[in-house]
């Protein structure tokens, strides 16, 4: 996963999400920001769970890159 440059702490909740679950709420979160009609501060909240949810995505998506490299040259050595 990369570094997290955010002031804010990820919420101990995205890190129990599954790869599909944060992706949805993620896309819910950019609707609700493109849609506006939100205060600043709720705006800033949903941003910063939008920036810990892209993470967690991130993560997964990395993991499954390494999961498939390692898979791959255990395929090759054979």
């Amino acid at each position: 996963m990369t570094e997290n440059t955010h002031s804010a702490a990820k919420p101990a909740d995205i890190d129990s999400l599954s790869y599909e679950q944060a992706r949805e709420e993620l896309v819910a979160v950019v609707s609700r920001l493109e849609a506006g009609g939100v205060s600043l501060e709720e705006s800033l909240a949903l941003w910063e769970r939008g920036e810990a949810l892209a993470d967690r995505c991130e993560g997964w998506l990395e993991g499954a890159k390494a999961r498939l490299a390692a898979a791959r040259t255990r395929a090759e050595g054979q």
